[in-house]
Parts: structure tokens; C-alpha cells; sequence
């Protein structure tokens, strides 16, 4: 490739990789699947030098375990708390409708989606208190996880691509 290429090849890199983290937060960005794509970029520009199947195959594994947490997470802090379906159908909305009011609305779009949807289905302001929060508790959680697995998949690539450029049999 030449230098020009290479450049902009690594530009579109690291954006994944920003981009990816920042997805990792807003809940509209598939966030980590973002950063291992970034990864995979740098990972092919170097033609696997540096990294290779090993050390991706560990990164894809940390990325699908982020998307499963994200899924589980969620409901499991929902169903924790006594949930309907109409609480969880709520909380799906609501992280949807929260989207277009910026950073509160991704922050609180879950909780008023729970709420409503547990409103509709049982009446009571106490439990949907608890349901409601037990969702965004469990949205938190994920969100937590998901940054930590992130940085724990840029250090490994880190370290695999400065310090190991594919010597080591783990990384």
C-alpha cells in the first residue's frame, strides 16, 4: 500500500476505535463491535504482522461477550426488580424515543420508558418506581461492563501490536 493509503487507512482506524468507545456509552452506537472493528482495520493494514488470529480471535470473544452483557443486563436489572413485559417494552421505547434529546435522554429515556410501561400494566407508582430502576440500574451495569471490557481489548491489541508483534504464543 502506499504511504498516502496507509495513512487514511489508519485514520478510518482509530475513528472506529473513538467512535466505538464513545458507542460504548450511547446506547445508539454498537459500541465495542465498533472498536473491534477498528482493530481489525489496524490488524489487516500491518497484514496480521502484529496481530494476529490468536489475538483477534481473543478480541471477537471479548466483543461478543459485550453484546450478550448488553442484552442480559438490561433485563436481568428489570427482571430483578419485578418487571412486566410492558416494563421492558417500555425501556426499549424509551431508549429510542431518548436518542433525539441528547445525553439526558439517553440517561433517562430508559428509566420513563419502564416506568410507562409498567404504569400501564399494574397501576402502582411504588412498583413501577422499583421496576423503572431496576431497568436503568441494570442499563448502568452494562454500560460499566462494556467499558471495561473495551479497554481491556485496547490493551491487549496495544500490547500485541508494540510489545509482542506476534512472538508470543497467548497474544
Amino acid at each position: 500500500m502506499t504511504l498516502a493509503l496507509d495513512f487514511w487507512l489508519w485514520l478510518a482506524a482509530f475513528g472506529l476505535i473513538a467512535v466505538g468507545i464513545a458507542g460504548t456509552i450511547l446506547p445508539a452506537l454498537p459500541g465495542v463491535p465498533l472498536v473491534f472493528g477498528g482493530m481489525l482495520l489496524a490488524a489487516w493494514i500491518d497484514d496480521f504482522e502484529r496481530i494476529g488470529y490468536i489475538t483477534l480471535t481473543v478480541l471477537g470473544t471479548l466483543m461478543l461477550l459485550s453484546i450478550v452483557i448488553d442484552f442480559l443486563a438490561g433485563i436481568a436489572g428489570a427482571k430483578r426488580f419485578g418487571a412486566s413485559r410492558a416494563a421492558l417494552l417500555g425501556a426499549a421505547v424509551g431508549t429510542v424515543v431518548g436518542l433525539f434529546f441528547g445525553l439526558l435522554g439517553l440517561a433517562f429515556g430508559p428509566f420513563v420508558g419502564a416506568l410507562i410501561g409498567e404504569l400501564s400494566a399494574r397501576k402502582d407508582m411504588m412498583a413501577a418506581g422499583r421496576v423503572a430502576f431496576g431497568t436503568w440500574l441494570g442499563m448502568l451495569v452494562a454500560v460499566v461492563v462494556k467499558l471495561s471490557l473495551v479497554f481491556t481489548m485496547l490493551g491487549i491489541f496495544v500490547f500485541a501490536y508494540l510489545v509482542s508483534g506476534n512472538r508470543l504464543p497467548l497474544v
